[in-house]
């Protein structure tokens, strides 16, 4: 399979990614929205969402997740309180870490922040298990249990990844994509002007440094 990349991103277009299989197996991507007809069956790869901080704070606009207008508290909160839930999940971690080319510290610093380690947390922005999965997200991850704990660290890493290749592998624009939504990102150049997402920021990083010298100890 051969995979050719149509048109570059810029910090102008929009977050989406398309693709389409053509009879030779090469897999053609593109950012810009492809036109009607051509014989072409585009799908949509990587849809941009509002993010869980524009869904937060209202940025997002008018949403179907009106909870957090009510109260910002998870509507089920995280109860786990056993020390081996840091560890009942590394078999996932490593194998999203090898798919996804990703660091194993990134991906237990995300969920850390996200759900500490519960898979059942639901926000009042209605992300949900491990790393916090928005709806939107996990239709575009394709992601059927959102609470088994293995589709939903593969997904949320896979959302990380595609983060990472559009931000060229800066760390902190990848983390606060995660959090507010590529859109934001490219929108303001750089970490969003949301406080829960300058906060999220310095939390996973906290985090990640810490795991990191863990591996490395």
């Amino acid at each position: 399979m051969t995979i050719v990349l149509l048109a570059a991103l810029s910090g102008a277009a929009r977050a989406d990614i398309y693709s389409y299989e053509d009879k030779e197996g090469v897999v053609h991507f593109t950012n810009v929205a492809p036109p009607r007809g051509g014989g072409h069956q585009w799908k949509v790869l990587y849809k941009s969402g509002p993010g869980k901080a524009g869904v937060i704070s209202g940025a997002a606009g008018p949403t179907s997740f009106a909870g957090c207008a009510v109260s910002r508290r998870d509507v089920v909160p995280a109860t786990d309180r056993s020390p081996e839930r840091y560890t009942r999940y590394d078999a996932h971690i490593a194998e999203a870490s090898r798919l996804y080319a990703l660091p194993q510290a990134l991906i237990r610093a995300i969920i850390k922040a996200e759900s500490d380690y519960d898979v059942r947390v639901v926000s009042c922005a209605a992300a949900k298990g491990l790393m916090q999965l928005m709806p939107d997200v996990q239709k575009e991850q394709h992601v059927v249990n959102v609470f088994d704990p293995r589709e939903n660290i593969l997904g949320g890493t896979r959302l990380l990844r595609l983060n990472a290749n559009r931000f060229k592998g800066d760390l902190v624009l990848t983390i606060a994509a995660f959090h507010a939504g590529p859109g934001a990102v490219l929108k303001y150049h750089g970490v969003p002007p949301y406080e829960t997402t300058q906060a999220y920021v310095k939390i996973v990083l906290k985090h990640y440094y810490k795991f990191k010298a863990a591996q490395s100890g």
